[in-house]
Protein backbone atom coordinates (compact mmCIF):
# COMPACT_ATOMS: atom_id res chain seq x y z
CA UNK A 1 0.00 0.00 0.00
CA UNK A 2 2.49 2.38 0.81
CA UNK A 3 4.75 1.87 -2.38
CA UNK A 4 1.36 2.48 -4.33
CA UNK A 5 0.95 5.78 -2.20
CA UNK A 6 4.73 6.87 -3.71
CA UNK A 7 4.24 6.11 -7.18
CA UNK A 8 0.99 8.00 -6.87
CA UNK A 9 2.61 10.80 -5.52
CA UNK A 10 5.73 10.66 -7.84
CA UNK A 11 3.04 10.40 -10.95
CA UNK A 12 1.70 13.61 -9.93
CA UNK A 13 4.52 15.56 -9.46
CA UNK A 14 5.82 14.48 -12.71
CA UNK A 15 2.59 15.48 -14.03
CA UNK A 16 2.79 19.34 -12.39
CA UNK A 17 5.94 19.66 -13.03
CA UNK A 18 4.94 19.25 -17.17
CA UNK A 19 3.97 22.45 -19.30
CA UNK A 20 0.76 22.68 -21.20
CA UNK A 21 2.19 24.36 -23.83
CA UNK A 22 5.68 25.38 -24.77
CA UNK A 23 7.15 28.85 -24.15
CA UNK A 24 9.49 30.31 -26.85
CA UNK A 25 11.99 32.07 -23.99
CA UNK A 26 14.29 33.06 -27.19
CA UNK A 27 13.48 36.31 -26.64
CA UNK A 28 11.91 38.76 -29.15
CA UNK A 29 12.96 37.48 -32.55
CA UNK A 30 13.61 40.38 -35.35
CA UNK A 31 11.47 38.77 -38.06
CA UNK A 32 8.56 38.70 -35.33
CA UNK A 33 9.03 42.66 -34.96
CA UNK A 34 9.40 43.40 -38.17
CA UNK A 35 5.93 41.94 -39.33
CA UNK A 36 4.19 43.54 -36.65
CA UNK A 37 6.09 47.31 -38.04
CA UNK A 38 5.70 46.90 -41.38
CA UNK A 39 4.99 50.05 -42.95
CA UNK A 40 6.31 52.20 -40.29
CA UNK A 41 10.09 53.41 -39.28
CA UNK A 42 11.55 53.23 -36.43
CA UNK A 43 12.44 56.51 -34.31
CA UNK A 44 14.58 57.09 -31.64
CA UNK A 45 14.19 55.50 -28.61
CA UNK A 46 12.48 57.20 -25.71
CA UNK A 47 12.66 56.24 -21.85
CA UNK A 48 8.91 57.32 -20.99
CA UNK A 49 5.57 57.54 -22.53
CA UNK A 50 2.55 58.35 -21.12
CA UNK A 51 -0.35 55.60 -20.18
CA UNK A 52 -2.71 58.85 -21.35
CA UNK A 53 -3.86 58.19 -24.84
CA UNK A 54 -2.68 54.50 -25.09
CA UNK A 55 -5.28 52.63 -26.61
CA UNK A 56 -4.25 48.62 -27.13
CA UNK A 57 -1.33 46.78 -25.98
CA UNK A 58 -0.42 43.11 -27.43
CA UNK A 59 2.73 40.67 -26.99
CA UNK A 60 4.14 39.37 -29.95
CA UNK A 61 7.66 37.09 -29.61
CA UNK A 62 8.65 38.28 -25.93
CA UNK A 63 8.27 42.39 -26.61
CA UNK A 64 5.27 44.35 -25.73
CA UNK A 65 3.73 46.72 -28.14
CA UNK A 66 2.01 49.73 -27.19
CA UNK A 67 -0.52 51.35 -29.68
CA UNK A 68 -0.34 55.25 -28.83
CA UNK A 69 -1.97 58.43 -30.08
CA UNK A 70 -1.28 59.87 -33.48
CA UNK A 71 -1.43 55.53 -35.13
CA UNK A 72 2.67 55.47 -33.29
CA UNK A 73 3.29 52.32 -32.58
CA UNK A 74 5.72 51.97 -29.44
CA UNK A 75 7.71 48.84 -29.20
CA UNK A 76 9.53 47.61 -26.33
CA UNK A 77 11.32 44.61 -25.46
CA UNK A 78 12.32 45.05 -21.65
CA UNK A 79 15.54 44.88 -20.33
CA UNK A 80 17.28 41.31 -20.54
CA UNK A 81 14.09 40.44 -22.76
CA UNK A 82 10.63 39.27 -21.02
CA UNK A 83 10.33 35.19 -21.19
CA UNK A 84 6.91 35.61 -18.95
CA UNK A 85 4.98 36.87 -21.90
CA UNK A 86 3.65 34.75 -24.28
CA UNK A 87 0.42 34.12 -26.67
CA UNK A 88 -2.81 34.88 -24.58
CA UNK A 89 -0.75 36.54 -21.77
CA UNK A 90 -1.54 40.39 -20.39
CA UNK A 91 0.35 42.44 -18.70
CA UNK A 92 -0.29 44.41 -15.64
CA UNK A 93 1.19 47.75 -14.61
CA UNK A 94 1.28 49.27 -11.04
CA UNK A 95 2.65 52.42 -10.97
CA UNK A 96 1.41 55.76 -9.52
CA UNK A 97 2.49 57.92 -12.20
CA UNK A 98 0.23 58.39 -15.78
CA UNK A 99 3.51 57.44 -17.35
CA UNK A 100 5.46 54.14 -18.11
CA UNK A 101 9.04 54.67 -17.93
CA UNK A 102 12.28 51.95 -18.51
CA UNK A 103 12.93 50.33 -15.78
CA UNK A 104 9.49 50.17 -14.30
CA UNK A 105 7.89 46.61 -13.57
CA UNK A 106 5.07 45.01 -15.72
CA UNK A 107 3.75 41.54 -14.21
CA UNK A 108 2.75 39.19 -17.26
CA UNK A 109 -0.91 37.63 -16.26
CA UNK A 110 -3.21 34.89 -17.51
CA UNK A 111 -6.43 37.48 -18.34
CA UNK A 112 -9.06 34.68 -17.29
CA UNK A 113 -7.42 33.33 -14.22
CA UNK A 114 -5.46 35.84 -12.96
CA UNK A 115 -2.57 33.54 -12.49
CA UNK A 116 0.74 35.61 -12.87
CA UNK A 117 3.85 34.50 -14.44
CA UNK A 118 6.34 36.87 -13.70
CA UNK A 119 7.75 40.45 -13.99
CA UNK A 120 9.62 42.31 -16.13
CA UNK A 121 11.41 45.34 -16.72
CA UNK A 122 10.72 47.94 -19.20
CA UNK A 123 13.55 49.36 -21.79
CA UNK A 124 13.62 51.72 -23.83
CA UNK A 125 10.23 52.71 -25.73
CA UNK A 126 11.02 52.28 -29.83
CA UNK A 127 8.36 54.75 -31.79
CA UNK A 128 7.18 53.48 -35.32
CA UNK A 129 5.49 55.68 -37.37
CA UNK A 130 3.36 54.91 -41.00
CA UNK A 131 5.52 55.93 -44.00
CA UNK A 132 3.64 58.37 -45.94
Amino acid sequence: MKAISTMALAAMAAGCAMEAEPIDRAGPTPSAIAAATAGRVAGAPVACVSQVGLRNTRTIAGAILFEGPGDVLYVNQGLGGCHALAHGRAIRTRNPSNRLCRGDIVTAFEPVSGTEFGGCSLGDFVPYRRVD
